[in-house]
């Protein structure tokens, strides 16, 4: 099931990118001195997302690669089958396996190493009932993109998607 966009969702996007780029600019996160704002698509109420979760009972964690070279568990809480029937993994943190308010989506699309970036980006999606809030103008860069020094996990093979989804954060030059 697809819903309408809230009415105050794109005020609140913004926002959100807002302080995004304000938090990066303090000098805290993954970002040099210099930084002047990320780059996102235009927000699109297509993207937004609220979709039914077919459980999965059970279940052992899901090792995800790292871009060390290590790895990271993570719970597999079910999955969503987005408009085009690709369907993803929701994943819970450790920790919060029994009752997450929030999944973890690892993604990769057909817009990696072109305009966003290489390994994969990721969405935080709310979950409320057995219903998860896949907005994907929120979709975002983990932080090693920005900064070598930082370990983030790899989007599973399951959570390759061959549609584009232009939304959310993409590449530019981090300094003008």
């Amino acid at each position: 099931m697809i819903s309408p966009t809230p009415p105050q969702w794109k005020n609140e996007l913004l926002t959100w990118r807002r302080r995004k780029d304000d938090y990066f600019a303090s000098g805290r996160g993954p970002v040099a001195p210099g930084f002047s704002g990320l780059s996102y698509y235009a927000p699109d109420p297509a993207w937004y997302m609220r979709l039914s979760v077919e459980r999965i009972q059970g279940g052992a964690p899901v090792e995800l690669a790292t871009s060390s070279g290590t790895s990271q568990h993570y719970w597999p809480y079910g999955h969503a089958t987005l408009p085009s029937g690709a369907r993803l993994l929701l994943l819970a943190r450790q920790g919060e396996e029994a009752a997450p308010e929030r999944l973890f989506v690892p993604f990769r699309d057909a817009t990696n190493g072109k305009a966003t970036y290489g390994a994969g980006r990721y969405l935080d999606a709310p979950l409320e009932g057995e219903e998860v809030t896949l907005d994907f103008n929120r979709a975002y860069h983990p932080f090693c993109a920005y900064n070598g020094a930082w370990t983030c996990p790899l989007p599973p093979a399951e959570n390759w998607l061959s549609e584009a989804i232009e939304a959310g954060e993409k590449l530019r030059p981090l300094t003008d």
